[in-house]
């Protein structure tokens, strides 16, 4: 039998997609799930507006999401510290990548968000990413020749086809054809993994068919 395929996307600088990782890698040991890990790089200036633009209430929200986060990361014994600044996640997003052809892909992946959420490791440094990888069994060279040829037409195409299917933020896990966005909708995700037919109905009575 043909194991179920979910597509998962992704952002390292993400306190959601980090406390999402134990419940998603578990659909692979409980369900037999296939994942497909790939990344979404938040533009954070585009979607929530430059430093200078935001308002009180913005603050306020941001304020929030870290505290629940939080939550999350101490149920799992996470060690979730707020972001010193707005990063740039290209490298560590094509990190992912490469780290998936060179089969060190969990290791680099559990490396960078806990490193990055523990203070220990600049996303948007390319000498920081390579240390990892290098770290894991990969070469530092290799990458960066990917870094500098085709990883940015890549990962920009790998952006263009996850908002064409409808993707705005992460973790979002795609599951024939339909999405489901946030940790908190893995449960929903796991139904339809068991029952595919319910997506008919579900999808049929919210637009009123």
């Amino acid at each position: 039998m043909e194991r179920p395929q979910v597509r998962v996307y992704t952002d390292y600088k993400s306190p959601y997609a980090f406390v999402a990782n134990k419940q998603l890698f578990e659909l692979e040991e409980t369900y037999g799930v296939e994942l497909e890990w790939l990344p979404y790089t938040l533009r954070i200036p585009e979607f929530m507006g430059t430093v200078e633009e935001r308002t009180p209430h913005f603050w306020r929200k941001v304020r929030y999401s870290y505290m629940d986060a939080r939550r999350f990361a101490n149920a799992q014994d996470l060690v979730m510290k707020g972001p010193r600044r707005i990063y740039d996640a290209f490298y560590s997003s094509v990190g992912m990548l490469f780290a998936q052809r060179h089969g060190i892909f969990r290791s680099y992946h559990e490396t960078v968000f806990a490193r990055f959420w523990n203070h220990d490791l600049e996303l948007d440094e390319l000498s920081a990413i390579s240390g990892v990888i290098t770290s894991l069994g990969g070469s530092a060279a290799e990458f960066e020749a990917y870094v500098h040829g085709p990883a940015r037409a890549e990962h920009d195409r790998i952006i263009d086809d996850a908002e064409a299917l409808g993707v705005f933020g992460v973790p979002t896990m795609v599951f024939n054809g339909e999405l489901f966005w946030g940790g908190d909708r893995i449960d929903m995700l796991v139904e339809r993994i068991q029952n595919p037919q319910s997506a008919a109905k579900a999808l049929g009575s919210r637009y009123g068919k």
